[in-house]
């Protein structure tokens, strides 16, 4: 039998070399729970993934596993809904858990690293018609955004990540009890700063945590494709 460490080498391998021809990181939304015993794999795979400059893998961790007997530490509603509202846009009544999102547009249930190499692979490569500048200051962060030639007509919605690059939680109830967790790229605050046309160069500002790294993605409006995103640490 295939090892788990050697499928995700390989996932790597094939995806690598069109992932490099990108411009800006692509952008890996988990959704996971502490409380779901099908969700470490995939908790792993997004740490393999935080090691790589060319993807950004986000944890968001949803709330609606709670009820089993273990309130996640990390939950938030608000990303619960994000992903509900990833489904709806895709005609779908079920959500999954784990459920990656590879740049707003391919969709994984499971931890299935062949699957997400590939979704990377095809957000690598397309391409990013938005140049984006993103300078950090303190607590302060600065945006500035310009349409390249052939950038569809917006609108696009400019999103704040600020995250935690590792966080440990040992369990002591519900389906993971007993284990002590590493999860990695934790979403601890997501703000949209704005909405932009994508007609004219613009500009955002706002205060983040210092003690907690962050990134700016612009993606169209109503939850559609993410079209450029930046580190801000």
């Amino acid at each position: 039998m295939t090892s788990f460490p050697s499928v995700l080498a390989l996932a790597w391998t094939l995806a690598v070399g069109v992932a490099q021809a990108g411009s800006g990181p692509v952008v890996v939304e988990l959704f996971s729970s502490q409380g779901c015993a099908a969700c470490p794999p995939a908790d792993r795979l997004v740490a393999e993934l935080a090691q790589r400059e060319d993807v950004l893998p986000l944890a968001l961790h949803v709330d609606y596993w709670d009820y089993i007997g273990w309130a996640d530490t990390f939950a938030d509603p608000a990303f619960s809904r994000r992903q509900k509202e990833y489904a709806r846009r895709a005609g779908r009544d079920m959500i999954y858990t784990p459920q990656m999102i590879v740049d707003g547009r391919d969709e994984i249930a499971g931890a299935k690293p062949m699957q997400l190499a590939e979704a990377i692979a095809r957000g690598a490569a397309h391409d990013r018609r938005v140049e984006i500048e993103v300078s950090r200051q303190g607590g302060a962060v600065v945006v500035r955004l310009a349409p390249r030639d052939g950038l569809d007509e917006g609108p696009f919605d400019i999103h704040l990540v600020q995250y935690a690059p590792l966080l440990q939680v040992e369990i002591t109830r519900g389906e993971n009890a007993g284990r002590l967790m590493d999860y990695a790229n934790v979403v601890r605050d997501w703000r949209r700063l704005g909405r932009w046309n994508g007609a004219a160069p613009a500009e955002f500002r706002t205060e983040v945590d210092p003690g907690l790294r962050a990134a700016i993605l612009v993606q169209r409006a109503g939850l559609g494709p993410i079209v450029a995103a930046a580190r801000a640490d």
